[in-house]
């Protein structure tokens, strides 16, 4: 398998039109070809495209969480835009060809880095993660991005600080959290699942 580019994300809507109008309203897009039951939107018919397919709702969102669009400058304001029907759309600056040409998809995994593995049989590359950390693969100068779906495990302990002193010999800390009513140290679990032991402040008062 040896594709070139990313050509475009598709996605299934109950309504695609309003969608079409804001890709078409706010992000320099135009209709390239509209169908009875689909319609292509993009910034040039040979670069990346989104294509809105019509379907009975409501669907489940599944794995996928936005679809970033490149420009060579990021306007004032607002960066992310959430579109309906779990359409989340984001700009990133990026040297580009091509302005709102796709930049990545970024969609939920268990575990980002086997599927990353995984995607290099069906003629994606290998790329270097993103600037969070995500695994990602490439095609064409786009990318595919995979993200943990879950965010973290929480666990009631009596100590935090022996569970940090622990944590610590093992090297597993992430990150500790002193807030007003917990205390809390996450650390790495296995594949990379985030746990998080937490102690109850004295003054614990959350209803």
């Amino acid at each position: 398998m040896d594709p070139k580019t990313l050509d475009h994300v598709a996605f299934w809507l109950a309504d695609r039109e309003p969608i079409a109008e804001t890709l078409t309203t706010r992000f320099g897009m135009h209709v390239i070809d509209r169908q009875d039951n689909f319609t292509l939107v993009g910034a040039d018919a040979r670069r990346g495209k989104l294509t809105l397919f019509s379907a009975e709702g409501p669907r489940e969102q599944g794995a996928f969480k936005h679809v970033a669009l490149r420009v060579s400058k990021l306007p004032e304001g607002e960066t992310g835009f959430d579109l309906g029907e779990g359409v989340r759309v984001l700009l990133v600056e990026a040297e580009t060809e091509s302005e709102y040409d796709l930049d990545h998809v970024a969609l939920y995994s268990v575990d980002p880095a086997q599927t990353a593995e995984a995607y290099e049989r069906f003629g994606f590359e290998p790329a270097s993660p993103s600037a969070e950390g995500h695994p990602r693969v490439e095609v064409g100068g786009a990318y595919v991005e995979f993200q943990p779906l879950l965010n973290h495990l929480a666990v009631l302990v009596d100590s935090v600080d022996e569970h940090i002193a622990e944590a610590e010999d093992m090297g597993v800390v992430d990150n500790v959290v002193d807030a007003a009513n917990t205390r809390a140290v996450f650390v790495w679990g296995p594949e990379r699942v985030r746990i998080e032991y937490v102690e109850h402040k004295p003054e614990f008062a959350l209803t």
